[in-house]
């Protein structure tokens, strides 16, 4: 058990950090995600949920307004620089806005929406939900195991959510995740959430998992994580994450840091988000610098280890754009040394989402 912001987590279980990343992408895996914060924005008397959805969008890049009941979106706090202050996933509901925000940031992401809605009964009314657990369901038999308990849960797309019990206990279930794999995110009521963990554990093909696992499996998906790949001095064009700002939300801007990330989306940005692969087999870390045969620093490493599925050592970074194509040969000067290493695509494990045909 880890000290997580202020949030006791499971680093490991009993089979290890390896094991549990072979059991997500071959079977299932379960991740207590409860200290993700969940923040809801309901209209104000006399509003609708599309005017909640309105004032979000002056503080997000992301095309939310548009959502409709039952959907989800990914998108981005941003500061007045252009950089990336969180990442969330907003959820739409009848009758408000929910948002799941990293569990490091939540504290400042009230600040700033309080800030911004005069406090807590401004526009909009903000709740934050301290009352719902929240676990993660991953993995190819993650539909299957959860449709035993909810079978309507099966025909969620990705990106939808919707409530429904399961096994009496009313939930909401969302087709998302954190792993690259197929799989579900469940809120459910803090007082049953060990009720639910231990039905889902039933099943044979259900493992638990750590925060040990969920590092290596969104290192092998790509997937950018808050203070490393993202960070205030990092812009959305930077990180890849062009295709969460929709060409209504270029062209209208409004939102902080609008006019950098959209220059910067248009005529490219100085440096880029690269998928990095080691010659040998000593791993890259975090933090590690990239550098030329001449020694010439062109970026960093901001995520590094060893991918189970890959069975080698891979690493995400940011160099400088004219040195970010597929197989340009770098250097990773870590404490052991100079490792020779080259640019390679993102992901390193295909995703597996699933949508309807």
């Amino acid at each position: 058990m880890v000290n997580f912001g202020g949030h006791a987590l499971p680093m490991r279980y009993d089979d290890g950090t390896v094991a549990e990343h072979r059991a997500t992408r071959t079977a299932a895996g379960l991740f207590d995600v409860s200290h993700m914060g969940i923040v809801e924005l309901h209209p104000a008397s006399g509003d609708e949920v599309d005017d909640v959805a309105t004032w979000l969008e002056g503080r997000v890049p992301g095309a939310v307004a548009s959502l409709v009941p039952g959907r989800m979106r990914y998108t981005l706090f941003t500061t007045a620089a252009g950089g990336v202050l969180d990442d969330l996933i907003v959820s739409c509901q009848p009758d408000r806005l929910r948002m799941v925000v990293n569990a490091v940031r939540t504290e400042a992401d009230l600040s700033m929406l309080r800030d911004v809605n005069g406090g807590d009964d401004g526009d909009v009314r903000i709740e934050v939900r301290t009352d719902l657990a929240l676990v993660a369901l991953q993995g190819p038999a993650a539909s299957g195991a959860l449709a035993r308990w909810a079978p309507e849960a099966a025909e969620l797309a990705f990106m939808t959510t919707a409530p429904m019990p399961i096994d009496g206990v009313e939930c909401e279930v969302s087709r998302c995740g954190y792993t690259g794999e197929d799989g579900f995110e469940i809120a459910v009521p803090a007082e049953h959430a060990v009720h639910v963990a231990r039905l889902l554990l039933e099943s044979d093909e259900v493992s638990p998992a750590g925060l040990g696992a969920r590092d290596t499996l969104r290192l092998e998906a790509g997937l950018p994580l808050v203070g490393h790949e993202l960070t205030e001095a990092t812009t959305p064009a930077e990180a890849g994450l062009g295709w969460s700002i929709p060409r209504r939300r270029r062209a209208e801007g409004g939102f902080p840091g609008a006019d950098v990330i959209t220059a910067q989306l248009s005529g490219g940005p100085p440096r880029r988000r690269v998928g990095i692969a080691a010659d040998g087999r000593r791993p890259i870390r975090d933090g590690a610098e990239l550098a030329d045969a001449g020694g010439t620093r062109l970026g960093m490493v901001t995520s590094g280890g060893y991918g189970p599925t890959v069975d080698a050592p891979i690493a995400m970074a940011y160099v400088e754009a004219e040195f970010a194509s597929d197989g340009t040969e770098l250097f990773a000067h870590g404490r052991k040394g100079a490792e020779p290493c080259r640019v390679v695509p993102l992901p390193f494990v295909e995703h597996r989402y699933w949508r309807p045909s």
